[in-house]
């Protein structure tokens, strides 16, 4: 008789110890950060499955190991539900996250060298659309666009100076700290002009784009990639997507190109998230994301504080604290301590060093997730307002802290047990 396998709480008694104590943080506390959600208790238990014991290198009927007739209905079935539920021609489920997703699209349409184009980290942009500290600004010759000085929207005019100076082989059009609708038509204009792959990264905005809350790039983009989580409310994985042209390049690209065998437990819980993603409720909850974007950012307005573009349309809110004297670390670290998690970030134009900006970066998807609305982000902004005017006030964030506590309990954290 084979011996019991014991649960996590008796094998690894420490483990399990963290892990309550993460849901015990994630249940009684605010989560602001943008790129952050709570995944449903069926994507966990998706991510947490017995697909993780396969091994599964190339794609469905084509593996390169016996034993996946299950694993390929999976895989297909995620595949499937990407399809209809953005309106894709082409699906790769396979990327480990949404860097390589990127890395998988430069590998397709680059040689070492070739000029790349994306948003500039400082300007709102990501790591991998070509940023010197980033492995795509070290082997591309990247030509990172910006925004303009006066409204800190994206400078489509400097876009297309850029472009035809430098004739890139791929133009990104993703953000990861930018407030606003990115207008995919305009960034396709400039692509054809100088002949220029046009790659969506819509990691942060996935969700809003399934749910209808933001335009979609699809049909308009050559490829689009993304992470899973997010506003997508997936596991932590990539995926990403292309006109049917560019499909046999992109596969090649991430295996054998980048990777190994994919990650079938994400898979399955990917395909999960599709499902969700597709129903009516998902719809209510991109729209309320928005929503609750755009009261916080009126109550914050109100109380005085510096937008990034004066406002948002989509999940997303940039602070500039440099009008109240307060550095964006600091504000973090005291909000944080008041139950309220923010991540501090540069702001356009910043003066101040990366690593200690001037801006606060907010996010509502992870509590609209769960139900909270126009009530409570006018609490909030008054709880961040307090707390920006008083940072070392040890009993104010305290005091806040059991009050966002009380709201939490009144707004169960999805897929955590209560």
């Amino acid at each position: 008789m084979p011996s019991r396998d014991p649960a996590l709480s008796e094998r690894d008694p420490e483990i399990a110890r963290l892990l309550r104590e993460e849901e015990a943080l994630e249940s009684r506390t605010l989560r602001l950060i943008p790129s952050e959600n709570y995944a449903s208790r069926a994507v966990l238990e998706a991510s947490g499955s017995v697909l993780t014991n396969k091994y599964s290198e190339g794609y469905a009927g084509k593996r390169y190991y016996e034993g996946q007739v299950v694993i390929d209905k999976v895989e297909e079935l995620a595949i499937a539900r990407l399809k209809e539920l953005f309106g894709a021609e082409h699906v790769n489920v396979q990327p480990y996250s949404g860097s390589p997703a990127n890395l998988a699209a430069y590998l397709a349409f680059c040689q070492p060298g070739d000029p790349i184009m994306g948003l500039g980290l400082p300007f709102g942009g990501h790591l991998t659309h070509g940023w010197n500290v980033s492995i795509t600004g070290r082997y591309f010759k990247s030509v990172p666009y910006g925004v303009s000085a006066k409204d800190h929207r994206i400078d489509f005019d400097e876009v297309r100076r850029l472009a035809r100076e430098n004739r890139p082989k791929i133009l990104w059009c993703g953000t990861s700290a930018y407030p606003r609708v990115l207008d995919f038509a305009k960034f396709r204009e400039i692509a054809d002009e100088v002949g220029a792959k046009l790659c969506a990264d819509i990691a942060h905005i996935a969700g809003l784009v399934a749910g209808g809350a933001h335009p979609s790039p699809f049909g308009i983009a050559d490829v689009i990639t993304s992470t899973t989580h997010k506003t997508l409310r997936g596991p932590r994985g990539g995926v990403i997507m292309c006109k049917q042209e560019f499909a046999k390049d992109i596969d090649r690209a991430v295996f054998p190109g980048l990777q190994g065998g994919p990650h079938n437990h994400t898979t399955a819980a990917i395909a999960v998230a599709a499902k969700e993603a597709m129903t009516p409720e998902f719809k209510t909850y991109a729209a309320n994301t928005v929503a609750n974007a755009r009261t916080l950012a009126e109550g914050l307005l109100s109380r005085g504080f510096s937008l990034v573009t004066g406002g948002t349309d989509n999940h997303l809110i940039l602070i500039d604290l440099t009008s109240k004297n307060v550095p964006g670390k600091v504000a973090a670290k005291a909000l944080d301590r008041a139950g309220i998690t923010a991540n501090y970030n540069a702001v356009p134009f910043d003066q101040r060093k990366p690593f200690d900006p001037s801006g606060l970066r907010l996010g509502t998807p992870a509590v609209t997730s769960r139900g909270m609305g126009e009530a409570e982000m006018v609490k909030l902004a008054g709880w961040i307002d307090e707390v920006v005017k008083a940072p070392a006030d040890e009993a104010l964030t305290t005091r806040i802290a059991r009050e966002v506590e009380e709201v939490c309990r009144a707004f169960p954290a999805p897929g955590i047990p209560t």
